[in-house]
């Protein structure tokens, strides 16, 4: 590829001695040979005990930073996207030979980015949604009372178990007074659906076969028994539409049924908006990417999907799942989640590339200025001080570079 560049860098003489010497008087100090006080080894005594080889990894470590700036004073033309990798070429007594391998942006040729043929969807939101999402109000406000009654779909059953394999109980697979939501699969596939027609009072033996890919070795595709008994069932009992419901809700000026579908009717056309300018935006780079020539750094994309990784990692400690846990329920591992994000990644540094070049290729500027600016009616917006919002962004330099992008992404649509 055009856009990786190997630079051979040589240390020798004077600086590599300099460097060895450095190195045995830090590493004297920390061995313990017979016959000498700590620390006053001699340089022959100790390179023939434990070889002069055990001198060079502290060595390489201080003519590293001193080699690192030579390549780029050499090459200033050279901006790596990328943390340069460093391998070594050859090492001895003598010298140490650097080999830094650089990539750098690769070329990007966009045949068309203008007058493409991709529409906005309009935010449309039906009857039916709205129901829908009053139901779910009234669902979050519903209390919980006994039932007299037998078990449904969505009731709650207060329920004892205890698993039996081949009629001895297994680690785990007890509960009492356990609150379990008929139909909210929480349960072993089959277990729920069989406690339903129930009624308080009532014991049953539920069969059930485990999963082949659950998590317990001892457990995967094997049948088992719980003993269930049955101590209570609850229900839901939804709130009327009434002036307590609204004033429990707390919206401001929704005193009415009316007034509850309009503000519903604006939260969901505002959702769905940004739900369509983001498929939009989508549509029109990927319209954009088919008219693009690029060889996108293996490196890059490998970086990306590792961030995409962290990044999901994160939303899973907000679950409380880690990502062990997921590795677990989902029976893979880190090369598998990797490789299962490499396509997205590969699409996300492709449009950044895209971006990159049509900021060049339209001359788009940002002053300090108009970022300053910028960040003051951000930083109102989110009620934060502009000094630490620019501390968010990484930076006034990280600002203006997101705004060129979101300016360079105003020229496609237009």
């Amino acid at each position: 590829m055009k856009n990786i560049h190997e630079i051979e860098v040589k240390i020798e003489k004077e600086e590599w001695t300099k460097a060895l010497d450095k190195s045995f008087e830090k590493a004297k100090n920390n061995v313990k040979v017979d016959g000498f006080r700590k620390g006053m080894v001699p340089r022959n005594i100790f390179e023939k005990k434990f070889g002069k080889e055990s001198l060079y990894e502290e060595a390489i470590n201080i003519v590293l930073p001193d080699a690192y700036d030579k390549v780029f004073k050499e090459n200033k033309d050279l901006v790596p996207i990328i943390q340069p990798s460093i391998d070594i070429k050859e090492i001895n007594e003598e010298s140490v030979t650097f080999i830094f391998k650089i990539t750098t942006k690769p070329e990007v040729k966009i045949k068309k980015y203008k007058g493409l043929n991709v529409k906005k969807e309009k935010a449309k939101v039906t009857k039916e949604e709205i129901d829908h999402q009053i139901e779910h109000l009234r669902e979050q406000y519903a209390d919980m009372v006994i039932k007299d009654g037998k078990i449904e779909n969505g009731d709650t059953a207060v329920i004892d178990f205890e698993g039996f394999k081949d009629d001895v109980a297994f680690e785990g697979g007890k509960g009492e007074n356990y609150p379990l939501v008929i139909g909210s699969n929480t349960f072993i596939p089959g277990f729920e659906e069989q406690l339903i027609g129930l009624k308080a009072g009532d014991e049953k033996d539920v069969l059930v076969t485990f999963p082949e890919e659950y998590a317990s070795e001892e457990l995967k595709g094997q049948k088992a028994v719980f003993k269930v008994k049955v101590h209570e069932v609850k229900t839901k009992e939804l709130p009327e539409m009434n002036e307590e419901f609204f004033k429990d809700l707390g919206y401001d000026k929704v005193e009415n049924e009316e007034q509850l579908r309009d503000l519903i009717k604006v939260d969901l056309e505002a959702k769905k908006d940004y739900e369509n300018e983001n498929k939009y935006v989508d549509q029109l780079l990927e319209e954009v990417a088919k008219n693009t020539e690029v060889e996108l750094p293996e490196e890059l994309v490998h970086e990306e999907a590792h961030h995409m990784v962290h990044n999901y990692e994160e939303q899973l400690k907000m679950q409380g799942i880690t990502l062990e846990m997921f590795y677990q329920f989902t029976n893979s591992d880190e090369h598998a989640l990797i490789e299962q994000m490499t396509p997205e990644a590969e699409k996300r540094v492709k449009y950044r590339f895209i971006l990159e070049e049509i900021v060049k290729l339209e001359n788009i500027e940002i002053s300090d200025k108009e970022a300053e600016e910028h960040a003051e009616e951000i930083a109102k917006q989110y009620n934060m001080k502009k000094e630490d919002l620019l501390k968010e962004y990484g930076g006034i330099q990280m600002l203006k570079y997101d705004m060129q992008m979101q300016k360079a992404l105003d020229v496609i649509k237009d």
